[in-house]
């Protein structure tokens, strides 16, 4: 909306409500919890002392009718929920063990009546046209609580109860058909659970997924998620691939998906479970949504419905992220200050390909969907930011807290390259830096090379993990995959004269215990088996990626031709965009068929740590050794017995 817009539209009227008997609501025994009851206070403070709730109808909350809760919620949960506040500590800790990622007080039952009555008192406020929109500060959050089960912080689904309501119970309304955006980083199980059938209700969310190891940890939240019978079709799921995701993927998503779907549904009301855990500096999310882009994201939503927009707080958990993003957003819903900078960062490659993925699955069912993309819309992607954490990282579980230290600066320089864009006409971005990506992909494609595994990656299965994607029995997370799939074009077996060792500690794919390294230097008394693939050098980075970092978007690729013409004489190339992973040293070990011998480990220098003590050798786990020797066995080099005592001795020798 345009400035003159903003100038000549009447006053919106928006509904804000807040009650502070919410607040009852903490973990007794954590005091730090995320979900914490500073969380709407400091949202709520924000708007006092900015006047923004000056320039809103201010409501209090009233708690929701099991009647209207029972819509969603079968009797048994909500006689749960009514009853917990009346029971002792003793019980509260029983059912937090019980159940995934709740808590209970006293004060819990109160604060879930009042939250899910908070969104339905607004909700038909704005259906029955008192209000424009609204927005519902409320906490417990809502869209992981499923029928018959609390979870993820969630106790009763708000907006789910909301939009059976409307549709069953205010049918005088006329509003027949929900559009649910569910925008928290985390993907609304509980929400999707309950309109799974409804083609009353199209029910979108984009969510980190991270191929199902990212909470709530399963498949529900997949792009193969379409809904079932009369709801086929109704249920849309945009799976990040992994973290970091911010402005320009999200408004890739909306502008090629969300919007283009909506104006095909033509919702009588939108109804938006608005979590800022996806925000800059969310201690959970690990991604970098800034209040601009949740007001453009907003502000796109408005053109639906007459604007009849109701906004209901889920997640985010960074008190000053949160508080400026609301804020954001109900100015958007006010209409009194127009949407003004833009970003010059633009989406991932994993975005684009989500998109398409999202798209096909659906195209069936919308038009909006039946065409695919131009190439030159989704060949424009982010170059890859390094986060170092991934296979080669034992403290992958800390990704969103080193996330948010320096996402800001982080962002701004990966934004500055690419300040001298320029936008043709409406029809994209042109970039020398967009067509990087598919330069180099493209030239590296047409190489060969040998990759020697001494590894888990002796086993064919695991070794293709990394490039068609999935994991392998003992493994704890998947991989990404490379984007060639092709599989190997030879597989051959050679030993060379290096030492095999195992250390580390932990590692993130396969939990406690060791992982092989290959000594860096070469010596006539040893002896280690290796398994030759032959790949791209193309398929090659992807490899070198996926070892070392979580992050899969590169425009530009990490072993070049220079390094590959360069490292016969060299011997070892480190790949220094990913220096901090256990596995960036790329190491030549000769000739085979004219084709060079590349293979990934430490450094010298790790070697030195091991030998002082600073970093200790660490004998492997069962199922880590386990892929090993079946590695040795399936290819024919040594027997079961052999491959064991190769694998024990190589982890029990010092160095």
């Amino acid at each position: 909306m345009d400035s003159d817009s903003f100038r000549s539209s009447e006053r919106r009227r928006v509904g804000l409500i807040y009650d502070e008997r919410m607040k009852k609501h903490f973990d007794p025994i954590v005091k730090d919890h995320p979900e914490s009851p500073d969380r709407i206070y400091e949202i709520w403070n924000k708007l006092q002392h900015s006047g923004i709730a000056q320039r809103c109808t201010v409501m209090g909350g009233k708690e929701a009718k099991d009647e209207h809760i029972s819509l969603v919620h079968n009797r048994k949960h909500i006689d749960f929920i009514k009853s917990i506040s009346s029971k002792q500590e003793k019980f509260w800790k029983e059912m937090t063990k019980k159940y995934n990622s709740v808590y209970f007080n006293q004060g819990s039952s109160e604060a879930a009546y009042i939250s899910a009555g908070c969104v339905i008192e607004v909700a038909e406020k704005v259906a029955e046209g008192e209000l424009d929109s609204a927005f519902a500060i409320v906490r417990p959050p809502g869209h992981h609580a499923e029928p018959n089960q609390p979870m993820g912080f969630c106790l009763f689904n708000n907006v789910a109860i909301a939009t059976q309501y409307l549709l069953d119970k205010r049918a005088d309304l006329g509003i027949k058909k929900i559009l649910i955006v569910d925008w928290d980083v985390h993907h609304g199980n509980g929400t999707q659970k309950m309109f799974w059938k409804d083609p009353r209700v199209l029910f979108f969310s984009v969510h980190r997924h991270d191929f199902g190891t990212y909470y709530p940890c399963d498949e529900a939240g997949s792009h193969n998620m379409t809904g079932e019978g009369p709801g086929k079709g109704y249920n849309i799921n945009v799976p990040w691939e992994h973290g970091g995701c911010g402005d320009a993927d999200y408004l890739a998503v909306w502008d090629h998906v969300l919007i283009p779907v909506a104006k095909e549904f033509c919702p009588d009301i939108v109804l938006i479970s608005a979590g800022f855990d996806a925000a800059i500096g969310d201690p959970l999310g690990g991604c970098c949504v800034s209040p601009h882009g949740y007001a453009v994201m907003l502000n796109k939503l408005l053109e639906f419905a007459g604007g009849k927009i109701v906004m209901a707080l889920e997640g985010g958990y960074d008190k000053v992220s949160i508080a400026n993003s609301v804020q954001a957003c109900i100015e958007v819903l006010l209409q009194q200050k127009p949407i003004i900078g833009s970003s010059e960062a633009y989406p991932f490659e994993s975005t684009w390909r989500v998109i398409r993925a999202v798209r096909e699955k659906l195209s069936s069912f919308w038009q909006s969907f039946s065409e695919k993309l131009p190439v030159k819309v989704t060949s424009v992607s982010s170059p890859y930011i390094q986060v170092v954490s991934s296979d080669s990282e034992d403290e992958y579980n800390t990704f969103s807290n080193r996330v948010s230290q320096d996402l800001e600066k982080d962002i701004e320089n990966v934004i500055q390259p690419f300040s001298d864009l320029k936008v043709n006409g409406g029809t994209g971005i042109t970039s020398q830096a967009s067509t990087n990506s598919h330069t180099w992909r493209e030239e590296l494609s047409k190489i060969d090379i040998w990759y020697a595994t001494f590894g888990s990656n002796m086993k064919l299965s695991r070794f293709l993990c990394y490039i068609a994607g999935g994991q392998v029995e003992g493994m704890r997370k998947p991989c990404i995959g490379s984007l060639d799939k092709s599989k190997p074009k030879e597989i051959k077996w050679e030993s060379f004269p290096h030492r095999l060792f195992f250390a580390r500690e932990h590692t993130a794919t396969w939990g406690p215990g060791g992982v092989a390294f290959l000594h860096p230097e070469s010596n006539s008394d040893e002896k280690a088996y290796l398994c030759l693939y032959r790949i791209t050098l193309e398929q090659f980075n992807d490899v070198l990626l996926q070892e070392n970092t979580l992050s899969f978007d590169m425009n530009y690729p990490l072993f070049d031709m220079t390094d590959l013409q360069s490292i016969e004489e060299r011997k070892c190339v480190p790949a220094e965009a990913v220096k901090n992973g256990w596995y960036h040293n790329v190491l030549y070990l000769g000739k085979e068929n004219g084709i060079p011998i590349l293979t990934m480990t430490c450094r010298l220098s790790d070697v030195d740590n091991v030998k002082s003590g600073k970093v200790g050798m660490c004998k492997p786990s069962k199922e880590y050794a386990n892929t090993l020797i079946r590695g040795l066995v399936e290819g024919k080099q040594l027997s079961e017995e052999e491959a064991t005592t190769y694998i024990h001795e190589a982890a029990s020798r010092a160095l």
